[in-house]
């Protein structure tokens, strides 16, 4: 019996399942609207760091501390924005994976930054949707080769010959 392998299928990205891959269901739409919530939420996120910072400076911790919250939410912010944007579009595969551990802290702390590289990367298209069509397109074109080859050797392999004799052994 031969095994018959089904089509490979889409891996779903959050929020917009596999409409992805033909930009069905609403996907523009999901785009915006997860754009606009992106940013909304950075907004929030931006005022919640001004109330802290006003916290600090309530507290007379001094201009030093003041300084260096600042400095690191902007240097955590910037670090968190880039990682993430270039996250969205390389493959897993390639030399640090977006689940990297030691970027983890830095994204928690420069989380305005994940947000506005989300609201950025959802203006262009979803979120991780690049490295998924090239594993998608490359896992179908070698499903379809291998249709391919399986179709050729259907059958009975003399009747493609011509039905003659194989040549070596006599039987």
């Amino acid at each position: 019996m031969s095994e018959q392998r089904e089509r490979p299928e889409p891996e779903p990205i959050r929020f917009y399942g596999t409409t992805w891959v033909d930009h069905s269901g609403g996907y523009h739409l999901r785009r915006i609207a997860l754009a606009l919530g992106a940013l909304l939420l950075a907004a929030a996120g931006a005022w919640v760091l001004r109330l802290v910072y006003e916290g600090t400076a309530l507290a007379r911790t001094g201009g030093v501390v003041s300084t260096l919250l600042v400095v690191a939410f902007a240097l955590c912010s910037s670090m968190a924005f880039s990682r993430t944007l270039t996250d969205y579009t390389r493959g897993p595969d390639e030399a640090r994976g977006p689940a990297d551990p030691s970027m983890r802290p830095i994204k928690v702390i420069g989380f305005l930054g994940v947000l506005l590289a989300y609201a950025l990367r959802s203006l262009v298209e979803a979120p991780g949707e690049k490295p998924r069509r090239a594993a998608y397109d490359r896992a179908v074109e070698r499903y379809e080769r291998r249709d391919a080859a399986r179709a050729a050797r259907r059958g009975n392999p003399a009747a493609r010959r011509g039905a003659r004799p194989r040549s070596g052994r006599n039987r």
